[in-house]
């Protein structure tokens, strides 16, 4: 019988409503799986909120980050600043974010989102806190922001790390981390990230799901519905281990050690559902 694996899972949106029926059971199914820790994405004030509250049900399983998503930088304001600070001094809130940049759909303007990005960076750099990023077709811009900020604030993860090598180095040179989820199992875009894997140091990965969100085509048999969980975070890792020809065990052992350091996490002898 293969060895368990230790996974934690640093991106999950379990806020999100199509969870609403069966959330529960998501997070048992995560954790009987070997998904023993989750870190909860707040992408807006009131998810923020929300997956704090859920974190401070599910303790030493679930954490929380707070942040203003750059699809939601429109609607950041001076008061949302005061949100997001006293949300972050909340014991389960571990990063600040998800916070960044996205050209590619521009839902906010890209000035109004270099505001509220340049706030939260600001932020995690006053309360010590690692921030939590998306970055979509503005590699540049971001990393020219975290360069401006990088003296200032702990640590920065990339999350959903989808873009290409030259990015990839430009944040390896910030000592950022990247987070890697099931869109390498997507044989239609994900392919040029696999050359890439090897190319992160082995203590800057982690991995994520960012359920419900980018399920993986290659799952077998083919899932009936199209919301990803956290539970498959260890097929993900299971693909990625292969690409890197090393054990998944080893590959859960190494990203996990590194999201607890990352996230202040505690072990998972700790967590109670």
């Amino acid at each position: 019988m293969p060895e368990a694996l230790d996974l934690v899972d640093i991106g999950v949106n379990l806020a999100d409503d199509c969870f609403d029926a069966d959330r529960e059971a998501v997070i048992t199914r995560a954790v009987e799986a070997g998904v023993g820790q989750m870190i909860l994405t707040g992408t807006t004030e009131a998810e923020s909120e929300a997956v704090l509250r859920l974190a401070e049900q599910y303790p030493g399983v679930c954490y929380a980050t707070a942040g203003i998503h750059p699809h939601y930088a429109k609607d950041y304001a001076a008061s949302s600043l005061k949100t997001l600070k006293s949300l972050c001094l909340q014991p389960a809130v571990c990063a600040v974010g998800e916070t960044g940049l996205d050209f590619n759909r521009n839902f906010s303007l890209p000035e109004q989102q270099e505001q509220a990005f340049a706030a939260q960076i600001e932020l995690a750099a006053e309360l010590a806190m690692p921030l939590f990023v998306h970055e979509r077709d503005a590699g540049q811009r971001v990393f020219e922001m975290l360069k401006h900020y990088r003296d200032h604030f702990p640590e920065a993860v990339v999350h959903c790390f989808t873009a290409e090598k030259r990015d990839l180095y430009r944040y390896l040179d910030l000592d950022l981390h990247i987070g890697i989820t099931g869109w390498v199992c997507d044989e239609r875009r994900g392919a040029h990230l696999i050359p890439l894997l090897s190319e992160i140091p082995p203590g800057r990965l982690m991995l994520e799901t960012d359920a419900p969100y980018l399920m993986p085509r290659d799952l077998k048999p083919k899932p009936k519905t199209r919301r990803n969980e956290p539970v498959n975070l260890v097929h993900i890792c299971q693909r990625i281990a292969a690409h890197l020809n090393i054990a998944p065990q080893q590959l859960a052992a190494q990203t996990s050690a590194n999201a607890r350091r990352f996230f202040s996490l505690p072990g998972i002898q700790d967590a109670n559902v």
